[in-house]
């Protein structure tokens, strides 16, 4: 069979690495996106009986989270047991399988199981693309990958909306059926293509196969020559951490959450879920749920209003294009610092905006301020919080439960959605303009979190995050005081043998 890292090397192979791990983020956001479309089809609603509850069909979307919560853990453990690759294809499966069968659904039942069934998919696929993605990647590009990974994320939430936008006055099943279909298409090309593609070399390592390994690390460091000093420096960083991290055993997915070891796994758990709670708690879920209403306050038509929220999604998208060059060069912590600042104030000008006693007194006036400071907010979420949440857990972990860690930031994220879906609707209907300005305050309270507890990971081997990570304060000023002091004695260490190696010589 063709392999690529036979044929491709150094950023030629690391790119295509990567637009392959693109495809899959880009059906995640797809899939995301169809039900939009597919909630406004009448033969949708007439065939699951779903035209006067509109509890069932919130639920409908729903069940898709609780699907992606246990994909996300079985997919964990599996791509800690049969490797990354093989996971994508179990992922696409689980997929593949539940997109048919949603396609051909002819009752609300049916539906609803696959739609679980494809949840499970997108939860193997989230918990170990973005890890396979950060393990062939380069310390210096890292960010930048994952940032292009989830630009191809919101492009797919993008093509599912004007799917849905183009068939809007299409009669009959085909106007829901068609775009629910179309979801097979990356995810068979996604199936047939990873078998050409080289499996982690971390993975193969930690699994005893060096050979194998080696040789994928010369193909991705070394133009193909495992004697590169590059291949070589980072093929014996990884045995080292492989060796060191074997003298513990592997934990399971409950002792990640508590027992504490020498590597402070629980630490790098907490941290992982709870910036996935927080990127939905800086009001993405809220906005975008709320944003076609926004643009009918301003005074336009139905129609203009979902125009508007499809050139949103654009922009959403192309703000993304950003984080591919900033991030890696201004760092994780700073780009969530402006990202934060950027959408407390959009919230917070949205919120007085569209307060009834302001509202009224101009209220063309107010509703397209309302309407600009949404673009505003998304362009910043898009530029900053959407991708550095699902590129610190690929980061954080050690080799032998980094798969594992990318579950428990999917269980996070799952968590946060379900959380924000919950609350908003209520919000909106009891306290109005105040909601924004509560997850304007969220945007306030994420900056101190983010200093406190969250290192900086840009520009450092995943070998060092590992050290990093593994000293005992949860505070950054401490643990980076620490890095540094076994950084130094490592440095000793070397020295010394060096010398004494020397003088044997």
């Amino acid at each position: 069979m063709l392999q690529l890292h036979k044929h491709f090397t150094g950023e030629q192979l690391v790119l295509a690495i990567n637009l392959a791990a693109g495809l899959s983020i880009f059906f995640f956001g797809y899939d995301q996106g169809v039900m939009g479309s597919v909630n406004l089809s009448p033969d949708y609603l007439h065939v699951m009986g779903l035209e006067t509850n509109e509890a069932l069909l919130g639920g409908v979307v729903a069940v898709y989270y609780c699907g992606t919560l246990v994909g996300a853990l079985m997919g964990g453990w599996l791509g800690d047991r049969i490797g990354r690759v093989r996971t994508v294809l179990v992922g696409c499966a689980f997929a593949i399988f539940g997109a048919v069968m949603q396609t051909c659904a002819q009752n609300l039942p049916w539906f609803m199981v696959f739609r679980v069934i494809t949840g499970v998919g997108t939860g193997h696929l989230n918990a170990v693309v973005p890890i396979w993605s950060a393990e062939t990647s380069s310390h210096t590009s890292r960010g930048a990958m994952i940032a292009m990974e989830f630009t191809l994320n919101i492009f797919g939430v993008v093509i599912a909306y004007w799917i849905g936008y183009g068939l809007k006055d299409f009669e009959g099943g085909f106007r829901w059926r068609f775009p629910i279909g179309f979801q097979l298409i990356p995810l068979a090309i996604l199936a047939i293509g990873i078998n050409f593609f080289p499996e982690s070399p971390r993975w193969l390592i930690k699994q005893g196969r060096i050979e194998e390994g080696m040789d994928i690390i010369a193909a991705l460091r070394g133009g193909g020559d495992p004697k590169h000093p590059a291949a070589q420096e980072e093929f014996k960083a990884i045995m080292e951490n492989v060796e060191s991290e074997r003298a513990e055993g592997e934990p399971g997915y409950l002792s990640m959450l508590y027992k504490v070891d020498h590597l402070n796994i629980p630490r790098r758990v907490h941290l992982s879920i709870w910036l996935q709670i927080i990127q939905e708690l800086v009001g993405i879920g809220m906005i975008t749920v709320y944003a076609p209403k926004i643009f009918q306050v301003a005074g336009f038509s139905s129609s203009t209003s979902q125009l508007l929220s499809g050139l949103n999604d654009v922009s959403y998208m192309l703000s993304t294009l950003i984080a591919v060059f900033t991030l890696d060069k201004w760092g994780r912590r700073f780009t969530l610092y402006y990202g934060a600042v950027g959408q407390g104030i959009s919230l917070l000008l949205m919120g007085i905006l569209i307060k009834p006693e302001i509202f009224n007194m101009n209220p063309l006036g107010c509703g397209i301020g309302a309407t600009v400071f949404t673009f505003v907010y998304t362009a910043f979420f898009g530029a900053t919080w959407l991708t550095v949440p699902w590129l610190y857990p690929t980061e954080i972990y050690p080799t032998k439960v980094r798969a594992k860690g990318g579950a428990w930031s999917v269980v996070g994220w799952s968590i946060g959605n379900a959380l924000v879906m919950e609350i908003t609707p209520p919000a909106i209907a009891n306290i109005g303009w105040l909601t924004f300005i509560i997850f304007a305050i969220f945007n306030a309270v994420s900056i101190p979190i983010i200093w406190a507890f969250y290192p900086e990971t840009a520009g450092r081997t995943l070998e060092e995050l590992d050290v990093l990570f593994s000293t005992k304060s949860p505070f950054v000023w401490q643990c980076e005081k620490e890095f540094a002091e076994k950084n130094a004695l490592t440095a000793s260490d070397s020295e010394e043998k060096r010398s004494t190696d020397n003088q044997k010589a």
